[in-house]
């Protein structure tokens, strides 16, 4: 299973919001490419970089600090929010990005998803779904479709997706564990390779996520526990790897 250390991106600033929430925020590094170099010396294989003000407007606002994260490690990251077009998509895999998250253009537009896949391969488009009281939430969620999450990642996993991000929205950022269960059902009833995000905040909760490796658990994003010294990333490497 692999960890996943969170960057958070806001005005520049590596942040973290509480379930979403942009007035709920806190400021940890004004200089996020720092905060990557951290964790990959820490001994980080992948991160995960999101872009709040992307998510919240609909197309990328923090390239500068993606490009200045690329330049600063030698590890693959993968980055979401306010990917809603073939050039956002294609800019962030220039900055440096090895992967990118795809969600609320998911919900929206199947078929652009399903083209992403077919251009890029399901190794470098990731799935994005983000769940609040089981449905499918959009635009920086903000808004609640009509979809639930399970059946968003059955349709997805139809047209070619492989790996999801699932982010449990009720949990996010409270450092109240991680909903297993709805994180099992995902894995169990779409088929793809989840990573869990929102509420890790113990060795525990990685243990308890390893166990579901078996359902489909591929890795575990952790943001939160991590700055407020919860976690040290150190140990839950060691975690995950045994």
């Amino acid at each position: 299973m692999i960890i996943y250390p969170a960057i958070d991106l806001k005005d520049g600033q590596c942040v973290r919001l509480v379930q979403g929430r942009a007035e709920d925020k806190t400021v940890y590094s004004d200089s996020p490419e720092k905060a990557a170099a951290a964790f990959a010396r820490m001994g980080a294989g992948y991160l995960h970089v999101v872009d709040l003000d992307g998510a919240f407007s609909g197309s990328p606002k923090n390239a500068a600090a993606i490009a200045a994260i690329a330049a600063a490690v030698n590890i693959p990251f993968q980055v979401g929010g306010g990917l809603r077009s073939m050039d956002d998509v294609k800019r962030m895999l220039e900055l440096g990005a090895a992967r990118v998250i795809i969600g609320t253009k998911a919900v929206k537009s199947p078929d652009f998803l399903k083209e992403l896949l077919e251009q890029f391969g399901a190794e470098k488009i990731v799935l994005g779904i983000d769940a609040r009281d089981g449905m499918a939430a959009v635009e920086g969620w903000v808004q609640t479709s009509s979809i639930s999450a399970v059946q968003l990642g059955r349709d997805m996993k139809k047209i070619g997706a492989e790996l999801c991000v699932y982010t449990d929205i009720s949990r996010d950022g409270l450092l109240s564990g991680p909903n297993l269960q709805a994180i099992r059902e995902m894995a169990e009833q779409t088929g793809l390779k989840i990573i869990a995000s929102g509420g890790v905040s113990s060795l525990e909760n990685i243990n308890d996520l390893k166990a579901l490796e078996k359902s489909g658990v591929a890795g575990a994003i952790i943001g939160k526990a991590l700055y407020d010294g919860k976690i040290d990333l150190t140990e839950a490497l060691a975690a995950a790897r045994n």
